[in-house]
């Protein structure tokens, strides 16, 4: 399994109740890949550009997507345009991938046996090993993790992160949903102006 099905699996597993944005996981995911690229030797990092190394196929099909999809000429592409542009939605494909593996069904209602739109992870080795790395408190999914707004971390799990890459892509997450969030805040408030502009006329 790779770092961005963990941190699905794990989104859908210890937040359910409390469904993480979209956006943030959709980050957190494309964060997740750059690690996955990294830990692979597909790319390496010259300060925060991603630089990629000569393709060879991975085995999870995202990822190689992720790799195909990597800019190959200079000027190489931050990894915070990186999680922008790749993150569009991400969120939504790691889920597919998810339920066409089996690992994901829609659930069903209680009195009516006809699908409901929510979905639900399914016993799997996928899942165990899932949540056997979120219970032993691996380093960078619960940085990424927390990242997308699940869990937190302290100071002191932060620093057990000690590559520097590692660091340099966590602290790029971390900044781009802190961006996200204040792009959100900003549109409320300007849609509460415009309402009360209505309300007023």
């Amino acid at each position: 399994m790779s770092t961005p099905r963990d941190l699905m699996i794990v989104a859908m597993d210890v937040a359910p109740d409390r469904p993480v944005e979209t956006g943030d996981l959709s980050l957190a995911l494309a964060g997740a890949e750059v690690v996955d690229l990294l830990a692979a030797g597909a790319v390496v990092l010259d300060g925060d550009l991603i630089v990629p190394n000569p393709q060879v196929p991975l085995e999870d099909g995202l990822l190689d997507q992720a790799a195909t999809a990597l800019v190959r000429e200079t000027p190489y592409e931050s990894v915070e345009n990186w999680l922008w542009r790749r993150g569009r939605g991400l969120s939504s494909a790691y889920l597919a991938a998810l339920e066409a593996e089996g690992l994901v069904a829609r659930q069903r209602g209680r009195w009516i046996p006809v699908r409901t739109g929510k979905t639900a992870l399914v016993d799997s080795p996928a899942r165990t090993h899932a949540a056997e790395r979120w219970s032993e408190g691996e380093p960078v999914l619960a940085q990424l993790a927390a990242a997308a707004g699940i869990g937190e971390v302290s100071d002191e799990d932060s620093a057990k992160v000690t590559d520097e890459s590692l660091d340099t892509v966590i602290a790029v997450v971390h900044d781009a949903v802190t961006e996200l969030e204040a792009v959100r805040q900003r549109k409320t408030v300007e849609d509460a102006a415009y309402d009360n502009v209505w309300r007023g006329m």
